[in-house]
């Protein structure tokens, strides 16, 4: 073999040893679906874990069952100014250093009732420092709350929805066992 070319190729390889460690192999990758916002799988999941603290599974599935974490971040992504994304984005990103500094560790490691008053406590959070937190967590309630009354189950199983009134019947009695009717 050619010496020019060992001494070459010895070059290549070690360059490139050099930039390996700069080189971020982390599996958070930026979710590609929500283009405008630069999400993170972890930051989705943490997005989970706060609407599931909103609305629990319980008798009625959770909001993270009917995948409200998705719906959040497509209205986010799609309906809200690019202001309010950032905003979004930034309160996102300073929610786990808040909830560390409140309740004194991780999110998804605190009990249910440290939870909820982490949220009700950052949902009257004031100040400009606090602006993109506070605004996250009362942008996360909004569509927690509506994505999940706006769901296929919720709309199907637990309130059937009826676009047109039925007949009015005035003998009928009204009972715990018979599901309400929404009319739109």
């Amino acid at each position: 073999m050619n010496r020019r070319i060992a001494l070459r190729h010895l070059a290549l390889i070690s360059g490139g040893l050099a930039l390996v460690p700069s080189c971020d192999f982390s599996s958070d990758d930026i979710l590609a679906a929500y283009d405008k916002l630069k999400i993170t799988s972890s930051q989705k999941q943490l997005l989970g874990e706060i609407s599931n603290t909103i609305i629990p599974a319980g008798e009625l599935k959770g909001a993270l069952d009917l995948e409200v974490p998705d719906f959040i971040l497509v209205m986010v992504n799609d309906c809200l100014k690019k202001e309010e994304q950032d905003l979004f984005t930034q309160g996102l990103t300073a929610f786990p250093t808040y909830a560390k500094n409140t309740a004194g560790g991780r999110f998804e490691k605190l009990e249910t009732k440290e939870k909820e008053s982490l949220i009700q406590n950052g949902l009257k959070l004031e100040g400009e420092e606090n602006k993109a937190l506070s605004y996250f967590i009362n942008v996360t309630k909004r569509l927690t709350i509506q994505g999940y009354m706006a769901s296929e189950y919720i709309q199907t199983e637990v309130v059937p929805y009826s676009l047109i009134p039925g007949t009015y019947n005035g003998a009928v009695l009204i009972s715990d066992t018979h599901k309400p009717h929404i009319n739109g």
